[in-house]
């Protein structure tokens, strides 16, 4: 048994990582650490004084963080006594269902990996999306346009949060014809759910007229999208002039089922975020200029909401 409870974090966090270097996937390794529920409102690094030895307190979120810092998924504890814990990590793989070798439709199919991810059991995603929704005052809206619908979470979730669901026109929208299958087959008995397998690109030409919410959630940024170009059109077309914007961009990437934090680039071995604060940015600074109050909230899920500000 590896014994890390009067090691400083950054001794600990070579030293496992030394270890992991050697193992393979869902290889589990194991160390001692102080008990995180043997004292309260202590802060990490604190040392106590345990059986005549100086140990360093750590709350179990360092422990969680760290695991996925180094590709790992964190199983539950085992309590050794009441002052220490082993800690039990599981290696995960190397990479993530983003870089599968399907075309771009089925990478998000209802065969794919990402067709067990479900958004709405994240609480990473679900708390600012529920957030989000509840700052543009959702029960106002009468029609909802969702741009990248996939398997339908966003709208499960509309269904719950939303005091008057039957009244509302939602409209869909996927390119994924498997995706808009499952979809459907949730929202069977909703008549007021249409659920559309089309190209975003070609949006104008549904004639799909103006919509007082559009949601669009790890969409825009796809590489066979023009992101600003379509952002700008969206806005200037399909949004009415009243009207509110939800857009959601990861900041996260699925391995073994669980989800990291931290969006992932060609080219880097570690989480880099250019191109997110970019596109962000961008939304926010236009949206403002079009009369939009902007918020930008998230962690896992990056959330641009924007509400308008235009009173007559």
């Amino acid at each position: 048994m590896i014994k890390l409870h009067t090691s400083h974090l950054t001794t600990i966090m070579a030293e496992l990582n030394n270890i992991l270097q050697e193992r393979k996937p869902k290889d589990i390794i194991e160390f001692m650490v102080v008990n995180p529920d043997i004292t309260y409102a202590t802060y990490n690094g604190t040392k106590i004084c345990i059986d005549g030895e100086n140990a360093i307190y750590r709350g179990y979120k360092t422990w969680i963080d760290l695991a996925h810092q180094l590709k790992c998924k964190m199983l539950t504890p085992q309590p050794i006594d009441k002052n220490f814990v082993l800690i039990r990590y599981e290696k995960l793989s190397s990479d993530s269902f983003h870089t599968t070798n399907a075309d771009e439709e089925e990478k998000y199919g209802s065969d794919s990996i990402f067709s067990h991810i479900h958004k709405n059991e994240e609480a990473g995603f679900l708390h600012y999306f529920m957030q989000a929704l509840k700052n543009i005052n959702l029960s106002s809206r009468k029609r909802i346009l969702n741009l990248g619908i996939n398997s339908g979470d966003e709208f499960e979730l509309i269904k719950t949060m939303s005091e008057n669901f039957r009244d509302m026109e939602i409209i869909g929208i996927d390119y994924c014809a498997s995706a808009i299958k499952d979809a459907q087959k949730k929202f069977q008995d909703d008549t007021n759910v249409k659920l559309l397998c089309a190209d975003i690109n070609n949006l104008n030409e549904l004639n799909l007229g103006e919509f007082d919410l559009i949601i669009t959630i790890g969409t825009l940024q796809s590489s066979n999208l023009e992101y600003n170009k379509l952002l700008m059109s969206i806005v200037q077309n399909q949004l009415s002039r009243k009207g509110a914007m939800i857009l959601g961009w990861p900041n996260c990437r699925w391995i073994d089922g669980e989800m990291i934090y931290g969006a992932k680039m060609k080219n880097y071995p570690f989480s880099e975020m250019s191109n997110l604060y970019k596109d962000v940015n961008f939304a926010k600074k236009y949206l403002q200029q079009k009369k939009f109050r902007v918020t930008i909230t998230g962690k896992d899920y990056i959330f641009v909401t924007a509400t308008s500000i235009i009173k007559d």
